[in-house]
C-alpha cells in the first residue's frame, strides 16, 4: 500500500510506494488549478520527496481525470488587481522557484496528463524529465489570452524542449493542442489511451527505479547544464570509485537483473 506523505497544504496530495513516489494536484472542484500556496509549497515537499528513503522516481499527475487548469485565475486577477506591482512579481516568482525545484529534482520525473494541462499547470509538465499523455488530454500555454508575460525560465525551457518555432506556436497562440499534436512538437513523450496510462506510467516508473541512479543523475545533470562537460565530471569521476559499473557488468554476464 502507497504510503502517504504530508505536504502541508490544500490541494496537495503525495503518497511513496517503494521506489516511486507521486505528487497530487488535488482541486477537483477548480480543475486542479495551482494556488499560490501550493506554488509556495513545492519545493520543500519536493526536497523531502528526494530524501525519502528508497524513491528513485516522481510521478506528478491530477485528481479525477484532469492535470491542472494552471494558476489559479481568481488569485491571479486579485493579484493584478491590486495597487502593489511588486505582489505580481513575487507571484512568478513563486511559479518560477516550483518549476526549477521540480526540474532539479535529483530522480526522473514524469507528468502524468489526463484531461487539461494548460498554462502554470504545463509550466509544471514541462519542467518534469518525461510527459506520458492520454489520448484525450488537451495541452498549452495561454498568458497570450490574458495579458501576462509569461517569466523567461519557463520560456527558454519550453523552447529547449520544443524547440523555437513551436514554442512560438504555443505562445503566440495561446491554443491548446491534442495528444498527437503534442507529440509531434516534442511535448508529449508516450501517448496513451485514457484507460491504460496510469498503469504504463507507473509500469516505465518502476522500470526506471532498476536503473542505474548513477548513470540517471550524470545524464540529468549533463542534459542541465550550459557546460556538459563540466557537470559531468564529478560524476565520471565518482563512478570510478562507486560499485555501480562493476555491479551492472556483473549482473549483464551471470544474466540477472543488477542490483543498483
Amino acid at each position: 500500500m502507497p504510503e502517504q506523505f504530508d505536504t502541508g497544504v490544500t490541494g496537495l496530495r503525495a503518497s511513496v510506494d517503494g521506489a516511486v513516489a507521486t505528487l497530487e494536484l488535488d482541486r477537483p472542484e477548480r480543475r486542479n488549478a495551482v494556488t499560490g500556496a501550493i506554488w509556495r509549497a513545492l519545493p520543500g515537499v519536493l526536497d523531502r520527496l528526494a530524501a525519502a528513503p528508497g524513491v528513485r522516481v516522481l510521478l506528478l499527475t491530477g485528481a479525477n481525470g484532469t492535470f491542472s487548469a494552471g494558476a489559479d485565475i481568481s488569485e491571479l486577477t486579485r493579484i493584478y488587481a491590486g495597487p502593489d506591482p511588486d505582489a505580481a512579481d513575487a507571484y512568478h516568482a513563486e511559479n518560477v522557484a516550483a518549476e526549477e525545484a521540480l526540474a532539479a529534482f535529483p530522480h526522473p520525473t514524469i507528468a502524468v496528463v489526463h484531461g487539461h494541462c494548460v498554462g502554470g499547470g504545463c509550466q509544471l509538465a514541462v519542467a518534469c524529465d518525461l510527459r506520458f499523455v492520454a489520448e484525450d488530454a488537451l495541452l498549452g500555454i495561454t498568458p497570450a489570452k490574458l495579458g501576462v508575460v509569461y517569466p523567461a525560465v519557463p520560456t527558454v525551457r519550453l523552447a529547449r524542449l520544443v524547440g523555437p518555432a513551436r514554442a512560438k506556436y504555443l505562445l503566440f497562440s495561446g491554443e491548446l493542442v491534442d495528444a498527437r499534436r503534442a507529440e509531434l512538437f516534442g511535448l508529449a513523450d508516450e501517448v496513451l489511451p485514457a484507460d491504460r496510462l496510469d498503469a504504463r506510467a507507473q509500469e516505465f516508473a518502476e522500470l526506471l527505479a532498476l536503473r542505474s541512479p548513477q548513470t540517471i543523475g550524470a545524464a540529468k545533470a549533463a542534459l542541465a547544464a550550459d557546460d556538459p562537460a563540466a557537470a559531468l565530471a564529478p560524476w565520471e569521476r565518482k563512478s570510478r570509485h562507486t560499485p555501480d559499473v562493476r555491479e551492472g557488468l556483473a549482473a549483464f554476464l551471470e544474466r540477472r537483473q543488477p542490483n543498483f
